[in-house]
C-alpha cells in the first residue's frame, strides 16, 4: 500500500519522537547473580524515583539491559543501596566498570547510613561525551567557587566573574550539547546570584521569563529549587505580605491560587508561574499544618487542570511524596519469602489490619519488643495478621533465630533479595511498627511499639 506524501512524513516525525533505545553494559565483580536496577528522578522537586530497567548481574560479574529514552535523563544506578549517578542519552550505548565490591559483607549495618557510592568508569568514550564534559566542567567550577567564595560572595567581584565566564567559553563555547550548554548556563546563573551580578527581577527575566521549563536538566532545577525557595511567603516582592490561609481555604483555592500568583509582576511566565506555586505548595505543607488538606486539594486540582503535561506530573509526585505513609494512603506493597520460603505479597493480608515490624536479629530493643509480641498475638490472632519483617541479609539467619523461639508462630519474612521495602517504608531505626487497615491502607506510621501502646491502636483499629 502506497503512503501519501505528507502522511508519510507525519508517520515519519512520529517514529522519531518515539523512545529510542539506549544500551546499558557492564561488569560488576562482587555482585554475581545480584539485581542492577536504573532509576531516574521523577520530576528534580520532590526526586521521587522513577524506574527505568533492572538486570540480574549473570555468574560472570557481566549485566546488559536496554532502555526506551526519549530526553536525556539524570539516572541512578543501583546494586543493593549502593548507587553512583549518571546522564544518560536516548540511543547511546554504555560500557560501565563498577569497581569490585563486597557486597556480602557479614557486618549487619543500616543500609540507609552505611551504602557506598559505587565506583564507576565509563569506557569507550570520547571527551566530548556529555558525563566527561559535565565532569570536567564541574572540576574547574568547584576550583574556581573555592578559591574565589569570598570574593564572589562578600566583595561581589563581578569582574572575577566576567573572567571566570571567558574562560568557560573558551574552553567549552564550541559544545553544541543542548543538555550541555543548559547546564552550564544555569550553574552560571547560581554564581550571578551568589555575587548580586543582577538583582532579583533581572535574573527572572534573563532565567525564566520567555525561556523554556527544563525540567529534565538537574541543574535549571538546582537554580530554579534555591532560587525560588520560600518565594511566596519570604522572597517574593509582592506575595509574601499575604497570609495564604484563606486563599487555600476558599471554595476554588487552585484557581484562587494561580490569580494569587498572577499579581506578582515578576512571574510573567505562566508555566513557571505555576511551577513555583507546585513547589510552594510544598514547602506550605510542611510549615502550614492546619492547612495541609487545603494543599492536597489545590495539589490534586492542579495534577487534573494544569495546562502544561508537565507540570501535571510534577503536582502528582508532590502529592504522593507528600502523602507516603501517610494515614489512608495506599501502603506500599511488597513480596518477601516467608519462614518456609514462600514469597508471600501484602496483598495476601487483606481483609484484615496488619501489624508490621522491622526487625533484625542483632538489634536488642528489637528483640525484646518481639518478646511483646507474643500476648498480643495470642490475643488478636483471630482478627490482625501480625508480620514481621527481618531486614537480616541473610535469611539463615533469621531461620535460625525464629526456631529457637518456639513460641515465634505468627508469619515472618526476610527482605533478602527486596532491599526496596526498606527505602518504601522509610525505615531508618529498628524496629519500625507499622499499623495497616484491613484494605491495605496506612492506618498509622509509626505505629507504637508493644511497650509504648501498641495495643491501644489496635483496639481503635478494631473498633472502626
Amino acid at each position: 500500500m502506497r503512503i501519501p506524501g505528507i502522511l508519510f512524513f507525519i508517520f515519519l516525525f512520529s517514529l522519531s519522537s518515539f523512545a529510542q533505545k539506549t544500551v546499558i553494559n557492564g561488569m560488576a565483580p562482587g555482585a554475581e547473580r545480584k539485581t542492577i536496577q536504573i532509576s531516574t528522578p521523577g520530576d528534580l522537586i520532590t526526586f521521587m524515583e522513577k524506574p527505568l530497567g533492572s538486570s540480574r548481574v549473570d555468574s560472570t560479574g557481566h549485566f546488559s539491559l536496554s532502555l526506551d529514552l526519549t530526553k536525556t535523563v539524570y539516572a541512578s544506578i543501583a546494586i543493593d543501596f549502593h548507587k553512583t549517578e549518571l546522564f544518560l542519552e536516548p540511543s547511546k550505548t554504555y560500557n560501565l566498570r563498577i569497581a569490585p565490591m563486597n557486597y556480602d559483607d557479614n557486618t549487619e549495618v543500616n543500609p540507609f547510613i552505611e551504602s557506598q557510592n559505587l565506583a564507576v568508569e565509563v569506557t569507550g568514550i570520547s571527551p566530548t561525551e556529555l558525563n566527561m564534559m559535565i565532569g570536567s566542567f564541574n572540576e574547574i567550577y568547584s576550583k574556581f567557587l573555592k578559591e574565589n567564595f569570598n570574593a564572589l560572595y562578600r566583595n561581589r567581584n563581578k569582574i572575577l566573574l566576567d573572567t571566570f565566564r571567558i574562560q568557560l567559553n573558551e574552553l567549552f563555547g564550541s559544545v553544541e550539547n543542548a543538555y550541555f550548554k543548559s547546564y552550564a548556563n544555569y550553574k552560571l546563573a547560581a554564581l550571578e546570584q551568589l555575587t548580586q551580578y543582577y538583582n532579583q527581577a533581572q535574573l527572572i527575566k534573563k532565567y525564566f521569563t520567555d525561556k523554556p521549563v527544563l525540567y529534565n536538566n538537574l541543574e535549571y532545577m538546582d537554580f530554579f529549587n534555591n532560587f525560588f525557595s520560600k518565594y511566596i511567603t519570604v522572597t517574593s516582592p509582592i506575595l509574601h505580605k499575604t497570609d495564604c490561609k484563606s486563599i487555600l481555604k476558599g471554595a476554588d483555592p487552585y484557581g484562587a491560587f494561580m490569580k494569587f500568583m498572577a499579581t506578582d509582576t515578576l512571574l510573567k511566565n505562566e508555566q513557571v508561574r505555576e511551577l513555583i506555586m507546585l513547589k510552594g505548595l510544598m514547602e506550605l505543607f510542611n510549615t502550614q499544618t492546619t492547612c495541609q488538606e487545603e494543599v492536597l486539594t489545590i495539589l490534586n486540582s492542579a495534577k487534573d487542570k494544569s495546562k502544561y503535561v508537565e507540570n501535571r506530573e510534577v503536582a502528582e509526585d508532590i502529592f504522593r511524596f507528600l502523602t507516603k505513609l501517610r494515614p489512608g494512603s495506599m501502603a506500599p506493597e511488597f513480596t518477601m519469602v516467608n519462614r518456609e520460603q514462600k514469597e508471600i505479597t501484602l496483598k495476601s493480608f487483606l481483609g484484615k489490619p496488619v501489624v508490621l515490624c522491622f526487625w533484625t536479629t542483632y538489634c536488642e530493643g528489637c528483640l525484646s519488643e518481639m518478646d511483646l509480641i507474643k500476648p498480643l498475638y495470642d490475643k488478636y490472632k483471630d482478627n490482625i495478621w501480625f508480620v514481621s519483617v527481618s531486614a537480616d541479609k541473610y535469611f539463615s539467619k533469621m531461620l535460625r533465630f525464629i526456631n529457637l523461639k518456639k513460641d515465634y508462630v505468627w508469619t515472618f519474612l526476610n527482605v533478602g533479595d527486596h532491599p526496596d521495602v526498606l527505602k518504601d517504608y522509610d525505615v531508618r531505626t529498628y524496629p519500625l511498627f507499622v499499623l495497616i487497615d484491613k484494605e491495605g491502607k496506612i492506618y498509622k506510621y509509626p505505629a507504637e511499639q508493644p511497650s509504648s501502646g501498641l495495643e491501644a491502636d489496635v483496639q481503635k483499629i478494631l473498633e472502626e
